[in-house]
């Protein structure tokens, strides 16, 4: 793999699938990483052997030989530039190994192979690692937050909640620098949900158009949020809706997400 951010004395290996073994293999880990209800498995069998067979990406990431994680993406519009990627996880045992950071830069090599400039991907907005790692270490920016965008996925990770998705870009052949956020970066910013009530935050858009740099906080762990408190999971949904409804696609800001758990639009240049 070109450019590997992974040494090779990791006893990582990534490749692309081509067997039926494989296949069913990549399907297992992903049932064990989603734990679907059966009739809503995020890929099927059938359904990766007709996308390999069409020349798409699928991945898998193996550790001393076992699969650990992989990924699936296929060709978009418009057509020849942009790769989707559909779905990437990563198993219990391939956890802490930078193994999802692995699996994008293959990704990448590979979409660049084919001539393809962009990679576009959906989250689940409220997933604080997600949009740390989709934002902050990759640089991948946000396209357009879209409502329930799966309908009802059926997952335990996902619980009852409806699968609002933030969909982001990764440009390839022009990566973005990452946007500095020292304390001057962030002086003056305005919170965009209140949580004085972690258990019921309210939207604050009324503050937000003239604000050079907005913070939108997230839960900690909105999995075990929606395991012990799927109540207040939800109204958090509905908050952080509101406010990327209103944010996402403003016209010069850059979008950033930071340790401490917010998502950073500014209006700032970046040096």
């Amino acid at each position: 793999m070109k450019n590997s951010p992974i040494p090779a004395s990791s006893g990582l290996a990534l490749r692309m699938l081509e067997s039926n073994d494989d296949i069913v293999s990549l399907v297992s880990l992903f049932d064990e990483i989603w734990r679907p209800d059966p009739g809503n498995r995020p890929v099927s069998t059938d359904m990766l052997r007709a996308l390999i067979h069409a020349g798409n990406y699928v991945s898998g990431a193996y550790l001393d030989d076992v699969l650990v994680g992989g990924s699936v993406g296929f060709f978009a519009a418009p057509a020849g530039r942009v790769l989707h990627s559909h779905i990437t996880g990563v198993g219990d045992r391939g956890r802490g190994r930078s193994v999802g950071y692995a699996l994008k830069f293959h990704q990448r090599d590979w979409a660049l192979a084919q001539g393809i400039s962009e990679i576009t991907w959906t989250f689940d907005p409220l997933v604080a690692r997600n949009a740390h790692f989709n934002l902050a270490k990759l640089g991948a920016a946000p396209l357009a937050y879209h409502v329930d965008f799966y309908g009802d996925v059926g997952d335990e990770i996902g619980g009852g909640d409806d699968s609002d998705r933030l969909l982001v870009t990764w440009p390839l052949d022009d990566p973005r620098p990452p946007m500095p956020l020292d304390a001057d970066s962030l002086s003056g910013a305005v919170t965009a949900i209140d949580t004085s009530d972690p258990a019921a935050p309210r939207a604050t858009i009324h503050l937000l158009s003239e604000a050079d740099v907005v913070l939108v906080p997230v839960p900690r762990d909105i999995e075990a949020m929606r395991r012990d408190d799927p109540a207040a999971a939800s109204r958090w949904r509905i908050a952080l809706r509101e406010v990327m409804s209103e944010l996402v696609g403003q016209h010069g800001r850059d979008v950033t997400f930071h340790r401490s758990g917010c998502y950073v639009f500014s209006t700032s240049e970046r040096s």
